[in-house]
């Protein structure tokens, strides 16, 4: 598995989303086993958040992880509500208790929200401190959120980043690499399944004999300081994802990925979902 080296720890360019896990009773043990089978498999990277399911992704992540902690790099998220001095001592608590753990490797403010960046960046060194959390970073952010954050301890950034998605190649993607600072890309293989049919990738598909997901997670890996996090239930789905960690995307590929979703050519809003 391709690697990539976050806050000083060697961690999976592949890893495990778990958004919308945790929303019905009836899939706990699938989602448990998907996790697990992932572990297994080396995408030892596993993303969530508070939002998720209010809490419930992170008691899904928590019943996966049991007996395990130690070969996990465990994200989760706090909201942007929570992200004061005393909401993200709180947050986070009730976050380690679902996942029953002590520590979270790496702790995300979600999104930009009410609260001043140098509150909340106050309180995640102090959980840091307490050792509670050992690095912290954001998610959601452009360049000019970044540049006023202008903090070196800012690990990581994660967001929407896929063929459909790209505007971040413009600007955000370029300063992140500038500035050594990984780029976690959410949705990786989009969202709905319309670029999971599109004709270009699986015309590309059929050529390495792989999965147009393959092909997607393949085109978002070509950049070295990008970390995806495809999320998946299927155990089948799960190897596949693993599995796009040998693909390598040649230029006539990349060339037809082009024209068929364009770079971009000029600055975009950032992509939220």
């Amino acid at each position: 598995m391709q690697t990539i080296e976050l806050g000083g720890v060697s961690v999976p360019r592949i890893g495990q989303g778990t958004w919308h896990m945790g929303e019905s009773a009836g899939q706990r043990q699938a989602e448990v086993r998907a996790l697990r089978e992932g572990l297994d498999l080396g995408m030892t990277l596993i993303d969530t958040a508070e939002m998720y399911a209010e809490g419930g992704a992170e008691e899904v992540v928590g019943q996966a992880i049991a007996g395990r902690r130690d070969e996990v790099y465990l994200v989760s998220k706090v909201y942007p509500h929570n992200a004061s001095t005393k909401g993200v001592q709180a947050a986070c608590e009730r976050s380690l208790r679902r996942l029953g753990t002590d520590t979270i490797d790496l702790y995300l403010l979600h999104w930009r929200g009410q609260y001043p960046l140098i509150e909340t960046v106050e309180a995640f060194e102090r959980l840091r401190e307490q050792g509670k959390i050992l690095r912290w970073g954001v998610s959601n952010f452009d360049v000019d959120d970044l540049t006023e954050l202008d903090e070196p301890a800012c690990a990581i950034n994660q967001v929407l980043y896929n063929p459909e998605a790209r505007g971040i190649e413009y600007d955000l993607l370029p300063w992140q690499a500038q500035h050594n600072m990984p780029l976690m890309a959410y949705c990786p293989i989009g969202q709905g399944g319309a670029l999971l049919h599109d004709a270009t990738l699986q015309r590309i598909a059929d050529k390495h004999s792989a999965t147009t997901a393959q092909i997607a997670l393949a085109w978002a890996l070509r950049h070295p300081v990008v970390i995806a996090i495809p999320k998946a239930v299927n155990l089948d789905h799960i190897k596949q994802n693993a599995d796009a960690d040998k693909l390598r995307l040649d230029e006539d590929d990349l060339a037809h990925i082009d024209a068929a979703y364009p770079p971009p050519t000029r600055k975009h809003s950032l992509k939220i979902v």
